[in-house]
C-alpha cells in the first residue's frame, strides 16, 4: 500500500526539500519513535539497543556476510537479519509491513 502525505503535511516547510523524513511507528506491537526515513538511503539498520528494547534475542537473527561502508568508508558488521511486522498510520489509513 502506497504511504502518503498532504499538503497540510507540508505546512511550515519550505519547498523544495530534500530532507530526511523522521515517523513513528508500530513493530513488533512496540511504539518506535524517531525512525527516519532517508530516501537515498539502500538499508534499513536497527541499532541493538533497539533489538534489546523489543526483547529480540540476537541468535534469531540470521547471518549477513555483507559489512555496511559509511560515507567515511568506515566498515561496520551487522549482527544479522530479521524480518519484523511493521504497522504504519491509523486506521483507516493504515499498513501492516513485513520488513527485514
Amino acid at each position: 500500500e502506497v504511504i502518503s502525505f498532504s499538503e497540510a503535511d507540508y505546512e511550515g516547510v519550505r519547498l523544495p526539500r530534500d530532507d530526511p523524513v523522521v515517523v513513528t511507528l508500530l513493530v513488533e506491537l512496540f511504539t518506535m519513535k524517531r525512525i527516519l526515513i532517508d530516501s537515498g538511503s539502500s538499508t534499513v539498520i536497527l541499532y541493538k539497543h533497539a533489538l534489546d528494547q523489543l526483547r529480540i534475542p540476537t541468535d534469531q537473527l540470521k547471518p549477513v556476510k555483507t559489512p555496511l561502508v559509511g560515507f567515511a568508508k568506515e566498515m561496520v558488521h551487522p549482527l544479522g537479519s530479521i524480518n519484523l511486522f511493521m504497522i504504519a498510520g491509523m486506521a483507516p489509513c493504515q499498513t501492516h509491513i513485513q520488513m527485514t
